[in-house]
């Protein structure tokens, strides 16, 4: 314990004379991180500072500071709708400059991890590196059986240091959103565990291997796309090895045209395996950098280094394709809906403001050629309306538009007519046909069924609970005027639908007891000349329609 205490203070003295070193004393005062006399001189100079040289400084805090600040700082650039561009600039340009880990170290790391002699696990290793990086080193080794593999070996002693940095940032996370209303509004605990888990599954090399082999199978019906094979008996916890593959960089472009590729053919077939990942597998590589693409014989994508992978659910799938088919539409009411839907629209929402900003930033793009058109930029631009408006989005939806800005930004490169704009709308309107499939909408009702029942079943408890608080008088109501319709309408859709299931389940309940009756006397069910049964089960059909289109058209029942 009190080593521990002890590592915290000293890593925490580290970190907090770094950021005063670069200029950022004021910052840490100002939160209540340190004391005044320390952010003097800062604070004198504040005024006369831009945000370009706040970006620099703070791109060299975080370099020097190690690993766990450089990824802190990668997170925090994909997040285009809480951060000033001239910042979001300086911070993309954050690189690990670390020294080459000796050979000797390479050596124990893998005689530890396979739990044998170098000797005895590859027939030859390069003592040079072929790439160097924070967390990782890579060496090209040959297995005894003559193939070539790339053999990637976590540096030693990482993990102790990232779990002590997490643990300082976790407890600076808290205080700045206990004393800052700014550290609440920009969720600043939510980016740092976003970090906490990305860097555990990096440290993870494993994790690693499974993602990779996760979107290899994505692609087991398509030729075009390649994803390094797992040597699994060579990999394991800080050692990854796999298959190495000779091609050529995506953004070696001068070298792809001296070997007669076509960049068009690339530029789609780049911009479709990007999107079946995003749009039809929901699992997706999450840094298609130029450095983790390469093309090999028969314009073949090939993917590296999947260190870094999103997620996104079914529900979000859609909402993103919904997003990007009223852009193509130019709806801006549609985008309002989609912004409902997810819930994210707050209290302090103006709806008729919110609707006026996205207008004007449709208007600004109408005489905008599609090729011209930057998709992961419109997105970036909505998101900051939406924030602006107390709109929260969503950490997966701010990796996504991360994703898309750095595919857009290699396509460029490959052509500059490319439109991923135009590349994305047809996998968007699938993911919109899919949604509506009767296979899905008949899954959908009868989970809205099972749901409506249970509701029903547990309503004779809950308003036993709910009279007993009434009479107890600690019922209290706080609601906010302005929201008041919004509100009220949401309540009147959730009794019509409770009312709806209710009806429903009990003509059925009526219609199976005429028909279990009938079959056990024998007896027709014919009342006044009238076929009970048959006109019943019209109804019954009729009533199913009518569920149906409501769902359709409000895309949740």
């Amino acid at each position: 314990m009190f080593e521990r205490r002890f590592r915290h203070t000293k890593r925490y003295r580290e970190i907090v004379n770094t950021f005063i070193r670069y200029g950022f004393g004021y910052v840490l005062f100002r939160v209540g991180l340190t004391d005044r006399d320390l952010s003097k001189k800062d604070e004198q100079s504040d005024t006369n500072i831009n945000m370009q040289s706040i970006g620099r400084r703070l791109r060299y805090t975080l370099q020097e500071l190690g690993p766990t600040f450089i990824k802190l700082g990668q997170i925090a650039s994909t997040r285009h709708d809480i951060l000033p561009r001239e910042i979001i600039s300086e911070l993309e340009k954050l690189q690990d400059h670390v020294t080459v880990l000796s050979f000797d170290h390479v050596r124990q790391t893998i005689e530890t991890e396979l739990d044998d002699e170098l000797e005895n696990i590859f027939d030859d290793v390069d003592p040079e590196p072929m790439a160097t990086a924070s967390i990782g080193q890579v060496h090209i080794a040959r297995l005894f059986t003559g193939e070539e593999v790339v053999v990637k070996i976590q540096r030693p002693g990482l993990k102790p240091v990232m779990e002590t940095d997490m643990e300082i940032l976790e407890r600076i996370g808290q205080i700045l959103e206990e004393r800052t209303d700014w550290a609440k509004r920009y969720r600043v605990l939510d980016i740092i565990h976003e970090l906490s888990l990305s860097l555990r599954s990096e440290l993870d090399y494993l994790i690693e291997g499974r993602s990779g082999e996760r979107i290899a199978k994505q692609f087991e019906q398509q030729a075009f796309v390649h994803v390094p094979a797992i040597y699994w008996e060579y990999t394991a916890k800080k050692v990854l090895t796999m298959e190495k593959v000779d091609g050529i960089k995506i953004s070696h472009v001068n070298k792809l045209d001296q070997a007669g590729y076509d960049r068009n053919v690339i530029a789609k077939r780049l911009a479709d395996a990007m999107f079946t990942q995003i749009l039809d597998k929901g699992f997706f590589h999450a840094d298609p950098h130029s450095g983790n693409v390469y093309i090999l014989p028969k314009t073949t994508i090939t993917f590296l280094d999947f260190g870094e992978v999103g997620r996104i659910s079914d529900d979000m799938t859609h909402h993103f394709a919904s997003i990007v088919v009223n852009l193509h539409n130019g709806n801006a009411e549609a985008l309002i809906k989609t912004f409902s839907k997810m819930d994210l629209i707050g209290e302090k929402t103006n709806m008729d403001a919110f609707r006026r900003d996205l207008e004007a930033l449709h208007e600004s793009y109408s005489n905008v050629m599609m090729k011209d058109m930057s998709l992961g930029k419109i997105i970036i631009e909505i998101f900051q309306v939406a924030y602006h408006h107390y709109i929260d989005i969503p950490s997966e939806m701010a990796m996504l538009s991360k994703t898309i800005l750095t595919l857009e930004g290699v396509i460029s490169r490959l052509d500059p007519e490319f439109s991923i704009m135009r590349a994305a709308e047809p996998y968007a309107r699938k993911v919109m046909k899919r949604r509506y499939s009767p296979r899905r909408i008949l899954r959908r009702s009868m989970n809205d069924i099972a749901e409506n029942l249970e509701i029903i079943s547990d309503l004779p408890r809950d308003v036993k609970e709910v009279m007993s608080t009434l009479q107890r008088g600690r019922v209290g109501l706080d609601i906010n005027v302005k929201q008041a319709e919004r509100f009220l309408n949401r309540f009147d859709k959730i009794s019509n639908r409770l009312s709806f299931s209710i009806i429903m389940l009990a003509f059925s309940i009526l219609m199976a007891g005429l028909i279990i009756g009938s079959a056990i006397t024998d007896q027709s069910t014919v009342i006044w000349k009238l076929p009970i049964i048959e006109i019943g089960a019209v109804v019954a059909t009729l009533m199913f329609i009518l569920m149906v289109i409501t769902i359709i058209r409000s895309g949740r029942m």
